[in-house]
Parts: structure tokens; C-alpha cells; sequence
């Protein structure tokens, strides 16, 4: 009966049916029924339940059973208790330790974001198959840690196993992540050396991967050369020009898409609003937004909302972002306010901003201080002084600005103001020199930027020790004359390290390209391709 039911998908019964033989006391159950037990627990994500079952597997001797220890580590861990099921990992022998088993077991640790665990387990694994390495993979893809995707993919290979597309698609993804080029393209180079097939899949990850590792063209060339049969890799391509900030190729894209008749979904219209908004089209997002309701018959979705609020905010039309905000259909979350207080903060626009963290439920610390600095521009200091006091109180600390440069396939990370790297003396020298240049080019830095009471001259240290500025010093140190330097960037750049860019590659007549949280810039011969609108 209880097995009966969770084969059926009432889990709930099969519970209840337990719970009446416990009552009754007429059964005594065995391992059997413990086992159903636990499958219909981890169905309905009880860990009550499983506790007691836990006790019980102790009380009738069933720990001499491996499969009833591992499904209770799968339980634990599906539950959100991985503490639990570490332990009762160490319990369970070697030979009971099977490959599907220990594939189910990191899977479940990696879904509950249980990162450590799962490489516990995985490590314990006396025998592994692909399907292990690509769990590890797409498990670090999934936490952030793209650089231990990239690493366990490389041991992957050393230990003999084929990749399979699945493998390639993670990891690709990863690379993507990092900005890391030249993993991306060995990792390509691999794919056509063993003939791997491209099907779409592929296809948008090798497009999704050059697009955000900064070369486009290398992205419209797989574009260009693949089939195009299914949406997503129009969408991969479409997104990745809209994060360029290139709006007017995103529009050829969609002309393309009709041509070919393929009918765009509601992934394709988010890229093309972001294109929109990248380069201030109001109207044209606004026209988009309605032909994808009434052509497309496409309900807009929260990203839909957010993308058109973060349109006409850039363009400062708060006052109109904000009315469409309160006409929504649905809730607005979090990253739907912090776009119009983002919005605030470029037009100085306090009062608006005051709303949106109001409405935020778990602010974060750039929110707090955007909304300092937009009260200490306007000179309201109690107001900003209150701002850092409720930070202090909520223990929010403010996040620092990482950056990071691939040189010769290692990825080299700098935070402002860091001295950790090896060779932070030539790096910060070099710097120096090189803000020297800059302000005989005629470059001022913005030290109205830095909300602090200090002297001008510090001001200007604080500006100067900046993340991404350490990143392009070193490399400019590393790479010969004529090659494009290529930079990744945690957070927002701030003016004062945009317009320093932008001289920079005037007076060094270098190409440099640096992705930020919200776009790309290119900066050459002294301007950006984002035409300073971002």
C-alpha cells in the first residue's frame, strides 16, 4: 500500500498509512517499508519524519543495510540539512558507495547548494562516470564557482573520460562567466578536433560564451555557420548584442528572425528591450514591448517590466517608470526597484529613491549606498549619516570592487586597493606613471565621487586604487602593443574609471574592453561604445 502509494505520487498517504502502523502496533516494519518511507519523506520534503526513521533504522539493527544510510543522506540533503547527511555519509562502506548512488547523493548536496559536501562525496567515490564529472561541473556552474568547473573539467580529461555535450555546455558556461577567452576557445578547439556534434545547445552556449567573453565576432561567426532552427540560438545571439549595448544589430537579428520564419519567445523580446535600454530607445522599446503583447501574443513577465522600468529610467522618465511600477499585474521584486533606484541615482532623484529601498525586503549593500551618496550629493548629511547607521545595524557590509584579467590562461584577480598579487609593486607603479600621462592628456579625476571627509589628495588615492584599474595596469604590463585588453568587473563602473578608460586608450592608442554587472564597454581612441550612456 505505502509503496502502491508513492509509485502514484500521493506521498501524503503513503505516510499516513505508516504513521497507522505505528499507531496499531499490529506490523512491525522492516527495512523494506523504511526505505519506502524515506523516498515518500524526500517527495514531500519531511525532515521530521525522516528524523524519527532515523531513529528507528538504529533501534532495529537496519545500519548494516547501505541503501537505507543513503537514502537518508539524499533525504537530509534534499531537505536542506546537509549537516545530517555528512554524517551519515561516513557511515556508509566503501562497497556500498555505487556510482549511481554517489551521482544521486552530490546531485542532491549541489541543489541544495551544499558545494563542500557534494566534493566530499564525489572525492570518495571509488568508481566514477561521466555522468559524476558532469554532475561536479554543472554543480559548480550553478554555486558560482566557474573556475573549479573549468578545474574539474581539465581532470576530467587527464582521468581518461570522454566529455559529452552536456560536459562542453557547462563548462562553456563557465568560461563565459569567468570572461576566460582563451579556456573558451581551447575548450571550442576541443569540440571540432573530436567532431562533436553542434546541435542547438551547443550552438547558443559557443555563442553565449564569445559574447560575454567579449568577441562578438567570434560569436556571429558560430552564428553565422550553425543551424538555426530553434529559438534559443537567435536568442543567445540577440542577447549577447544587447549586452554589447549594439541595439541596431539586435533589430537586423529580429528582421532576420522574420525572414526565417522563426517566431521570437519571450526570452527574445528581454534581449531586445536590454538593447533598447542599453542605448536610450525609448520609443522603439516601448513599441516592442507592445508588438510582443498583441502580435506575439506573449504575456510580459517581471524581466519584460524590468527592462522597460530600467528603460525609461536611464532616460529619466522616473516619474513614468514609477507609474508603470504601480500598474503592474504582478508583484514587483526586488531588482524591478533597485532599477529605478538606480535610475534615482544617476538623476540625483532622492525622493523616488527613498521609495524604492523602502519597498526593497532584503537590501543589499550597493543599495544602501546608492541611496548615501544620492543624499550626500545633495547635501542632505543627516540623511546619508542615518543611511550608514542602518547599514552598521543590519551588519551589511558594503561590497568590494573585484576584477579580474585573463593573462596566458590564468585568471589574475585585484580588489581595490589590493597589494596581494605577486607583483603589486610594478603593478602600482606602473599606475602611477600612467595616471600621470592621463592628466597631462587633460584628464581630471572625479573626486566628487568620493563621499568622504578627507583632502583632495586622498580623494584621488581612493580613486586611483580601484579594481579595474589594477587590472588594466597589469595588463597593459603583461601584453604587447596592438593587443585588446580584456577586463571583468564585479560590480557598476564608476565615472571617474570610465572616463580614465577612455584617456587611456587614447594615450596608449590601445583597445580595451571591460565588462561590468550591466554591460560592455569597449573603449578606443579616447571614447566607448556605450557613447557614455550606460
Amino acid at each position: 500500500m505505502i509503496r502502491a502509494s508513492i509509485e502514484k505520487g500521493s506521498p501524503t498517504k503513503a505516510l499516513l498509512d505508516y504513521k497507522a502502523i505505528l499507531v496499531y502496533g499490529v506490523f512491525k516494519p522492516d527495512y523494506r517499508t523504511i526505505s519506502y518511507v524515506l523516498e515518500a519523506c524526500k517527495m514531500v520534503c519531511s525532515v521530521n519524519i525522516a528524523l524519527e526513521t532515523h531513529s528507528r533504522v538504529i533501534k532495529c539493527g537496519f545500519e548494516s543495510y547501505p541503501s537505507l544510510l543513503s537514502s537518508l543522506v539524499v533525504v537530509y540533503a534534499v531537505c536542506g540539512w546537509p549537516d545530517y547527511g555528512h554524517r551519515v555519509s561516513d557511515e556508509i562502506p566503501d562497497w556500498g558507495f555505487s556510482v549511481v548512488l554517489g551521482n544521486v547523493i552530490t546531485g542532491s548536496y549541489l541543489r541544495m547548494g551544499g558545494f563542500d559536501e557534494a566534493n566530499r562525496v564525489f572525492r570518495r567515490m571509488g568508481h566514477r562516470d561521466v555522468v559524476s564529472w558532469n554532475t561536479m561541473i554543472a554543480g559548480c556552474v550553478k554555486n558560482a564557482r566557474p573556475k573549479e568547473a573549468i578545474s574539474f573539467f581539465r581532470k576530467m580529461l587527464k582521468s581518461g573520460f570522454e566529455p559529452d555535450g552536456f560536459s562542453f555546455a557547462s563548462v562553456l558556461t563557465a568560461c563565459g562567466r569567468l570572461g576566460a577567452l582563451s579556456h573558451g576557445e581551447w575548450i571550442h578547439s576541443l569540440m571540432v578536433e573530436r567532431d562533436v556534434e553542434i546541435n542547438f545547445i551547443l550552438s547558443s552556449a559557443l555563442i553565449d560564451m564569445y559574447s560575454k567573453c567579449g568577441n562578438v565576432g567570434a560569436a556571429r561567426e558560430v552564428f553565422d555557420s550553425v543551424r538555426r532552427d530553434d529559438v534559443s540560438v537567435w536568442n543567445a545571439m540577440v542577447t549577447g548584442l544587447a549586452v554589447h549595448g549594439l541595439a541596431s544589430d539586435v533589430m537586423a537579428i529580429y528582421s532576420r528572425m522574420k525572414d526565417e520564419n522563426v517566431l521570437p519567445d519571450s526570452i527574445t523580446f528581454v534581449g531586445i528591450l536590454t538593447a533598447c535600454s542599453h542605448c536610450g530607445l525609448v520609443e522603439e522599446g516601448q513599441q516592442f514591448f507592445e508588438c510582443m503583447k498583441t502580435r506575439y501574443l506573449i504575456e510580459p513577465q517581471l524581466e519584460h517590466y524590468g527592462t522597460l522600468i530600467d528603460l525609461l529610467g536611464r532616460a529619466g522618465r522616473i516619474e513614468e517608470a514609477y507609474k508603470m511600477i504601480k500598474a503592474m499585474p504582478m508583484e514587483p521584486d526586488i531588482v524591478i526597484w533597485r532599477a529605478l533606484l538606480s535610475a534615482c541615482r544617476n538623476r540625483g532623484i532622492p525622493n523616488f529613491g527613498e521609495v524604492a529601498i523602502d519597498k526593497m525586503t532584503h537590501p543589499e549593500s550597493g543599495d544602501y549606498v546608492m541611496m548615501s551618496n544620492m543624499y550626500s550629493s545633495a547635501r542632505r548629511w543627516d540623511n546619508a549619516e542615518k543611511m550608514r547607521e542602518v547599514m552598521k545595524k543590519n551588519k551589511v557590509r558594503k561590497n568590494r570592487g573585484l576584477s579580474w584579467i585573463e593573462i596566458g590562461g590564468i585568471i589574475h584577480q585585484f580588489k581595490a586597493g589590493d597589494w596581494s598579487h605577486p607583483e603589486s609593486e610594478t603593478i602600482y607603479r606602473l599606475l602611477e606613471g600612467l595616471i600621470k600621462r592621463t592628466k597631462l592628456g587633460g584628464f581630471v579625476p572625479a573626486v566628487e565621487l568620493v563621499f568622504l571627509d578627507v583632502s583632495e589628495e586622498e580623494k584621488e588615492a581612493n580613486l586611483s586604487n580601484h579594481s579595474e584599474k589594477l587590472a588594466l595596469a597589469y595588463g597593459i604590463l603583461k601584453t604587447s602593443l596592438g593587443t585588446e585588453i580584456r577586463i571583468s568587473k564585479n560590480l557598476r563602473t564608476c565615472y571617474d574609471c570610465h572616463s580614465w578608460m577612455k584617456m587611456v586608450s587614447r594615450v596608449l592608442n590601445r583597445v580595451i574592453v571591460m565588462r561590468d554587472r550591466i554591460r560592455f564597454h569597449r573603449f578606443e581612441s579616447g571614447s566607448c561604445s556605450c557613447n557614455d550612456y550606460w
